[in-house]
């Protein structure tokens, strides 16, 4: 048994529980066979009512509380509700690895060094000690590095807004923490664009519902992607057609228009909606830490490549190592490990930022596409506003009421024929009053 669609009970819960095919199509974005396919499976699992009108129109009359209806029925959901909890809490401690392992790596460098120092040191002798060339001299500016600003206060999630060391900075907001910042810098925030098929769906379908259901082929073509090659042909429309069940009509002229009956047909009059004039996407950030986070990060990467190439240098010499112990021994066990993270920690966020300016300049070109589009739109030619003229004419809407309901699985069959007939007899009795009178 399959769990319900989502983006479908998304849509029956914003379109107020009482939807049409077209309803939700429209608003999910969804074919209309799977959204028809969908409907009728939610309707089933949770309890929903078919409410036929007189016209043969199908409207789906929802519960409010269908979906605690499904969490009851479908372990799968309560399965997916707790593994989603879940999972925020092991994708946190996963970014936040990163910045930890950055941390650890540099602090096990750094003992390293000074424990093949002091060995080294030890090994001179008494002349080197003379000569000043222990203890507190040579390498002893290692424990110095600890010694001033409180590095902890980083880790807070907002450190810029309260730490002492942070005035004249108030003003920029910050969403995350050292930690975070690090896995950010490392592999960015995610495709910002993750949701633009979605999109791109949802307003096709509203341009159409607002449109009542006939448009020409321009008024999408903000919102796809158009090749020169079915540019001329109008072969972008073919998606638009195969998604929301559309058919074409040809004008006197030759033009063809499209109608879509199945987005004619709503459960409630349609509000017109607001829609952009063309579908943008959303260029894609290095990162969303601050400069401040980016630049600790660029700085602490850069003391850990340096320290791994001199502890590599330092861990030639034998004598230091014999010297040192077991601690410098596992060093040396792990040195590769840490000089490669070493190396990618600056290499792979240098490689990802030429890959998003390659990458930007695509989403670039794409939007200007379409908007060029929305702007021969706007400027309409007189053969372009006739075709649009002819589309309106197609325009319509089929409002399933509940007034004129031939059928409705809330009610059996005995009681909606009762109800009819006391009804029809309600109306004699009102116009055999209002003649008697």
């Amino acid at each position: 048994m399959a769990a319900p669609n989502p983006s479908v009970m998304q849509a029956v819960e914003r379109l107020g529980y009482r939807v049409t095919i077209g309803d939700v199509a429209a608003q999910a974005g969804l074919n209309t066979n799977l959204a028809q396919q969908e409907l009728l499976a939610l309707a089933s699992d949770a309890g929903g009512h078919l409410q036929v009108a007189e016209s043969g129109e199908i409207a789906y009359q929802f519960p409010r509380n269908f979906r605690a209806v499904l969490r009851n029925k479908f372990f799968r959901l309560r399965l997916k509700d707790w593994w989603a909890k879940v999972w925020r809490v092991l994708f946190y401690l996963i970014r936040i690895s990163f910045g930890i392992v950055l941390l650890l790596s540099i602090v096990l460098i750094l003992v390293a060094i000074a424990a093949i120092v002091l060995a080294l040191n030890a090994s001179r002798g008494d002349n080197d000690r003379d000569s000043g060339y222990s203890g507190g001299g040579g390498f002893g500016f290692l424990p110095n590095l600890w010694v001033g600003p409180d590095l902890f206060w980083f880790f807070s999630p907002n450190p810029y807004g309260h730490h002492p060391q942070a005035r004249g900075r108030r003003g920029e907001e910050k969403s995350m923490n050292f930690l975070e910042s690090i896995f950010s810098f490392l592999f960015g925030d995610g495709n910002p664009n993750a949701d633009l098929e979605a999109r791109r769906w949802q307003t096709i379908g509203s341009v159409i519902r607002n449109n009542g259901g006939a448009i020409a082929a321009e008024q999408v073509a903000p919102y796809l992607n158009i090749s020169a090659q079915n540019q001329a042909d109008e072969a972008y429309i073919l998606p638009v057609l195969s998604r929301f069940n559309g058919q074409p009509e040809v004008s006197p002229q030759g033009e063809i228009v499209y109608r879509f009956p199945e987005l004619q047909s709503t459960a409630s009059r349609w509000q017109p909606r607001a829609v952009a004039a063309y579908l943008r996407e959303l260029p894609w950030k290095f990162s969303q830490a601050t400069s401040g986070q980016k630049l600790m990060a660029i700085g602490l990467g850069s003391v850990n490549l340096i320290g791994a190439l001199v502890l590599g240098s330092l861990l030639r010499n034998s004598v230091a190592i014999a010297q040192a112990g077991a601690f410098i021994t596992f060093i040396q066990s792990i040195f590769v490990l840490l000089l490669a993270y070493g190396i990618a920690f600056l290499t792979i966020p240098l490689l990802r930022y030429f890959w998003i300016q390659w990458r930007n300049r695509k989403v670039a070109d794409r939007n200007q596409k379409r908007q060029e589009w929305a702007i021969q739109l706007n400027q309409a030619d007189p053969n372009l506003q006739q075709k649009l003229a002819y589309a309106r004419q197609f325009a319509a809407e089929t409002i399933v009421s509940r007034d004129d309901l031939a059928y409705t699985s809330e009610e059996s069959l005995l009681e909606q024929e009762a109800n009819r007939s006391a009804a029809i007899d309600a109306e004699w009795q009102r116009r055999l009053d209002q003649s008697g009178s």
